[in-house]
């Protein structure tokens, strides 16, 4: 039986980019694949802690960025109003803050639709809004497992919800990150989290769901999973567990904690076109913790 032999210039047509895809080859060949000038992209969970550190460098890359949280409008002197202040006169951008729990549904469309409304277009979204609670399972209420499956998976469901409707009615791509952990991934020794873990381990098979679904519509859903990370609340834990300051450490491959600046990286690239054929993956970050 006689092969059929291709030329390699007809085999690199046959596998060059669709012309759906050339607008997208042509801007990563005139401007910086993980730029984000002018887009505008949503954290919820943005007042504080992961939220807010991932919001910076979304601004550092020049987006316009919109923090969703449940906290009172911040107060001047607060690290939310050093980071607005520095995207204003520094980084020539903004970031403007919404006070909205992300488990109302209502709330959280309106301002989305505001938001797009305003800006003319919407381009992404950080869904960190979460919370975290250590119980043994054998104590849990059903009200507090309900909060934690409330805020962490529904909530992360209905920003990501709100976001893509804009997107699809826009007729515009967009990228959807959802922050999920490595405790959806394993369960870490000695870490009573069962709600929360399962809450984790939710929001990765939600992306990778949403993904399928929107991806017609050329959205993008991917999750990050953060390892340990040094924040005010491991801090308290370090003081009423204080194994836990060693032992977390020597868990992983690096034998150390992560700072959430070291996110930041990862929330740019999957926002930006330097991530442009990557969806319903996990980017677990976490110090080659799960790998052993």
């Amino acid at each position: 039986m006689r092969q059929r032999r291709i030329s390699p210039a007809r085999a690199t047509a046959q596998f060059s980019p669709s012309r759906d895809n050339v607008s997208i080859y042509s801007s990563l060949s005139k401007l910086p694949p993980f730029s984000l000038q002018g887009r505008v992209i949503i954290v919820s969970g943005g007042a504080r802690g992961l939220g807010l550190t991932q919001a910076e460098g979304l601004l550092e890359a020049g987006a316009v960025v919109h923090a969703l949280d449940c906290l009172p409008d911040p107060e001047e002197g607060s690290e939310f109003a050093r980071v607005a202040a520095r995207a204003k006169n520094e980084l020539g951008t903004s970031l403007t803050y919404h006070r909205v729990d992300v488990r109302n549904q209502k709330a959280l469309n309106d301002i989305v639709g505001a938001i797009a409304e305003g800006a003319g277009r919407i381009d992404g979204l950080i869904a960190a809004a979460g919370i975290q609670q250590e119980t043994p399972a054998l104590e849990y209420s059903a009200e507090d497992s309900d909060k934690m499956l409330g805020v962490n998976v529904t909530g992360a469901f209905m920003t990501a919800q709100a976001v893509a409707r804009e997107l699809v009615k826009r007729k515009q791509k967009g990228s959807l990150v959802l922050i999920a952990s490595m405790s959806g991934t394993v369960a870490n020794r000695g870490l009573i989290c069962p709600a929360y873990n399962a809450s984790k381990a939710a929001v990765i098979q939600l992306a990778r769901n949403l993904a399928s679904e929107w991806g017609e519509h050329g959205i993008r859903v991917n999750t990050i999973s953060p390892g340990y990370i040094v924040t005010a609340m491991t801090a308290g834990l370090f003081e009423a567990f204080p194994e836990r300051k060693t032992a977390w450490p020597d868990a992983n491959m690096l034998k150390r904690l992560s700072y959430p600046e070291e996110y930041r990286g990862a929330a740019v690239f999957l926002l930006s076109d330097a991530s442009s054929f990557m969806t319903g993956a996990d980017l677990r970050i976490d110090g080659g913790h799960c790998a052993w």
